[in-house]
């Protein structure tokens, strides 16, 4: 049986596991939200996803074939996403008119905002906020700006204009330029 993957973070550019093929596409009733990427002093932010009516969340479904590729795959994402407490099978979309998915089922990783269950979660907060975490954090995969810039260039190049990314990446260029 064949195993899909959604990436809508750095899965998108950084896949780090063995597939088949990569299909740009969606999902419905979710939008990308800001999460965490840092240390306990300095918590940075990645994205999840909350549901949101009407929203898509753009990104890439991964297909992985061989058993080997897929047991190999399941064991690094359970590791690399291990933040996140959910995981979800859902429609993926590669049209936007398309009545009916491209594929069902593709595993999806959800950090929920519940924080007994995923201690990392920051919650809401202004973009000025977000931006100022994102600036000061840096954890063991480097700068949390790294990881946000990479995320707006690779969605732009998907052709994706994710408002709330490019907003937040804005707001960090604005505050490291006054600091300059």
């Amino acid at each position: 049986m064949v195993m899909w993957v959604f990436g809508y973070g750095s899965l998108i550019w950084k896949a780090g596991f063995d597939y088949d093929d990569r299909v740009v596409g969606f999902i419905k009733g979710y939008r990308r939200s800001t999460d965490h990427r840092g240390t306990p002093e300095y918590p940075g932010r990645t994205v999840t996803l909350e549901p949101a009516e009407g929203e898509v969340c753009w990104g890439v479904a991964y297909k992985v074939s061989k058993k080997e590729d897929k047991e190999t795959a399941l064991t690094y994402l359970e590791v690399r996403e291990k933040q996140y407490d959910k995981k979800a099978y859902l429609d993926f979309f590669t049209e936007p008119m398309a009545a009916s998915p491209a594929v069902s089922g593709v595993m999806v990783y959800i950090a929920s905002p519940d924080k007994k269950l995923n201690k990392n979660y920051l919650g809401p907060a202004s973009l000025e906020e977000i931006a100022k975490q994102i600036i000061h954090a840096e954890g063991p995969s480097g700068p949390n700006r790294d990881y946000l810039f990479q995320l707006e260039k690779a969605l732009l190049e998907l052709g994706c204009k994710d408002t709330h990314v490019i907003e937040v990446a804005n707001e960090v260029r604005r505050i490291v330029s006054e600091l300059s």
